[in-house]
Order: C-alpha cells, then sequence, then structure tokens
C-alpha cells in the first residue's frame, strides 16, 4: 500500500507539469545523449596499439598469469577484424599493418604499397597533412614491418635501409625504437640519416649515449630515440622502456598537437617473436608488458577526454592453446605451427568514437573508423606516386 502512494504521488507530480522544460507543446524534447564510446563527440587524438601476434589465447594467458586480471578488460567495446592478406588467408605483419595504415588489402611483404606496388598514402601521413603531431614506438626496430608501414612505401619490408630513408619524408614529431645501424651505418650508401633528421629540427639520442628518462625533450623540436642498434632486448633480457616511452609520446605530442591533435602508434612487437619460438613464457612476459602500457595509455585516455584508443594484432602466432592440465598461475600450451594463423583478431575500444569498432569487418575498416574518428575529408587510399 505504502508503494502505491508513492507511485500515486509520483505520478501526480508528472501531470502537474505538463510542460518541462525543453519540450513543445507538451511533448518531452530529449537532448542528444552524447557517449563517450562513440556518439556525437569526434576525438582530438587516436592511439593505436598493436600488440603484433596477440591473438585470443596469447591475451588469456597473459590474464591467467596475472591473476587473472588485465587492463584490456576496462574497455567497454570489443569487435573483431578479419585479417587476411590480398595474397592468402595468411597474412604478414608488412601486409596487416599496411591495411590499418592505408585503408588496402596488400600482398605480404609489401610496406605501404597496394598489390601493383603503387604507394598508398597512410594515416599518420594524412594526420601529418591536417596538422596533427603524429608518433611511434615499438619494440622492434622502428623500421620493422609494422612501424614501416605507417611512414614508408617499399615493395619488400626487409629493404630496412629504403624505409629508413623515407623517414626523411616525413614530419613525425617522435619515434622510439632499435634499428640504429639503419640510419647512421648504412651499407646501400654513404648517407647519415641521423644528422639529416638533426638537420631537420630532430633531437636524436639513443642507448649509447644515455638512457631515455634522462634525454630533455622539448616541445619545439621532433625527437627520436634509438633503443638498439638492431633488435631490441626482449623484456625478460633487460628491456624496458615501451611503458615509459609510450608515457613520453603522449607527454611530448599533447604539446606538439596544440589545438589540433595527435596520431601515434605503439606496438608490441616482441609477443609475436614469442609466438615464432613457439615460447610460452616469451609471450606472457611480452604481453603483460603491453598491458602495463595499455593501462598507462587508458590512464592518459581517461584524464584527457579527447583521446580515443584502439587495441588490437595484425595476426596471431604460433597457433598458439591452453591445454588440459592447466592452472590459473601455471599453464600447460600447445603450438600447432611456427608461423601465424587466419584467426580473426579481437579489437579494443575506449573513448570518444570507440562504439564504431564494434562489430566484425575486415582489418582494412580500422583505417576507414580512424579516419571518421578524426572527420578527415575525402575517401582516403589516396596513390602519392607510381611504382616502388
Amino acid at each position: 500500500m505504502k508503494n502505491l502512494s508513492l507511485l500515486f504521488l509520483l505520478l501526480l507530480g508528472i501531470s502537474c507539469n505538463p510542460r518541462p522544460p525543453g519540450s513543445k507543446d507538451g511533448t518531452i524534447v530529449s537532448p542528444p545523449v552524447i557517449h563517450m564510446d562513440g556518439g556525437l563527440i569526434k576525438p582530438k587524438n587516436i592511439i593505436l596499439m598493436i600488440g603484433d601476434g596477440m591473438g585470443i589465447t596469447q591475451i588469456t594467458a597473459g590474464m591467467y598469469m596475472n591473476g587473472n586480471k588485465l587492463n584490456l578488460e576496462k574497455f567497454p567495446v570489443i569487435g573483431l577484424h578479419k585479417c587476411h592478406a590480398s595474397s592468402g588467408l595468411i597474412t604478414d605483419s608488412a601486409a596487416a599493418a599496411t591495411s590499418f595504415a592505408s585503408g588496402i588489402k596488400t600482398y605480404n611483404g609489401a610496406i605501404g604499397v597496394n598489390s601493383d606496388t603503387i604507394s598508398i598514402k597512410t594515416i599518420l601521413e594524412e594526420a601529418e597533412e591536417n596538422n596533427l603531431a603524429t608518433g611511434m614506438v615499438a619494440t622492434s626496430t622502428i623500421v620493422h614491418a609494422t612501424p614501416a608501414s605507417f611512414i614508408a612505401h617499399e615493395k619488400r619490408r626487409n629493404l630496412y635501409e629504403n624505409i629508413a630513408a623515407d623517414f626523411l619524408d616525413t614530419e613525425i614529431d617522435f619515434f622510439v625504437g632499435g634499428g640504429k645501424k639503419y640510419f647512421d651505418r648504412r651499407e646501400s650508401d654513404e648517407r647519415n640519416l641521423v644528422e639529416e633528421l638533426r638537420e631537420k629540427n630532430y633531437v636524436i639520442s639513443d642507448y649509447f649515449s644515455e638512457e631515455l628518462g634522462e634525454v630533455f625533450i622539448s616541445s619545439k623540436k621532433n625527437f627520436g630515440y634509438f633503443t638498439a642498434d638492431a633488435d631490441p632486448l626482449p623484456v625478460s633480457k633487460g628491456r624496458g622502456y615501451l611503458y615509459s616511452a609510450s608515457k613520453m609520446a603522449m607527454n611530448h605530442l599533447l604539446k606538439r598537437g596544440s589545438d589540433k591533435g595527435f596520431f601515434l602508434m605503439i606496438e608490441g612487437s616482441q609477443i609475436d617473436w614469442g609466438g615464432h619460438a613457439n615460447d610460452s613464457e616469451y609471450i606472457i612476459t611480452e604481453m603483460l608488458d603491453f598491458d602495463k602500457t595499455i593501462g598507462a595509455v587508458y590512464d592518459f585516455a581517461e584524464k584527457n577526454g579527447e583521446t580515443l584508443v584502439i587495441v588490437t594484432a595484425d595476426h596471431e602466432t604460433g597457433g598458439y592453446s591452453i591445454v588440459q592440465g592447466s592452472r590459473m598461475d601455471s599453464l600447460a600450451t600447445k603450438f600447432t605451427t611456427g608461423y601465424h594463423t587466419a584467426d580473426m583478431i579481437p579489437v579494443f575500444a575506449y573513448g570518444p568514437k570507440a562504439g564504431i569498432f564494434s562489430g566484425i569487418y575486415e582489418n582494412t575498416a580500422i583505417y576507414d573508423k580512424m579516419r571518421e574518428a578524426f572527420g578527415f575529408r575525402g575517401e582516403g587510399r589516396e596513390v602519392i606516386d607510381g611504382e616502388k
């Protein structure tokens, strides 16, 4: 009886106010609902995080070996992408990253070029044209397949010195990764790309000279740092810069992007290497290093309020599985291959426009969705020159 009386009073209150604020002719007009997970607000910044070789099992193994929790669990939007290349169901990192960067399906080994080896502009290059700050951080060499596909245009992924030279064709504001020798001790020519970058307003440093955390970064300068002469170490053997370099990148690009915003690609490269080696411990330590960085990026985006974060992988590596006999803190695992598989790949998103990343779609759609989120004009996929 008491509940009925309360309901009557509530209805009476509504009936006594037939024209609530914002209504027309007694009809309630609701204001547009703006959801941070993908409604009317557009992001100023986009951070694309790629766990190379990171399939569902890699994520699950990391979670179980980390007390049944990951920072990835915070993300409200999840989708799946189809990762096949134009040359077959099994993609490599170059073709897959080119799909993310340029919105095209291409052949394995292609860096920023289509199946006819025609260069297609990347989302990083489009961001530069729209006066956004740009950056990349990787636990591989900075000229490895995934980062290369966002900044270079080469018909083969192993043309590392060509890829390094392509850095001079952009104005990328921040990059951190290995591969110093491809810039300053080149075999194909006598160029010193480090000095050429310095002439273009870059502060360039490396692990030989100083620790990354000791470097002073001016907001008036572009910045590059080499973490190794060739490939960086695994995290289990002492590498530890992904977390700190990613935080540095976000803070630097926030200043460099000013009122325009920024685009940042962060790659946890060596999850893939653990898969190729069929080494479960290698996978898990790299996965947890990547997830720690995901946590830092998520916290930045949550505080900033204008940043879209997308976390995905180019493909799964190893045919990795968790099998009978596993416990929460002790996994029994098996592999079906030493290469990649054709599994669909999860996509996690948080922030303005995150909602558009739900569902199942081709990996090329990640490019389209990023352009849509930024509000870039035109259809993209712009040809920028002839054959490479």
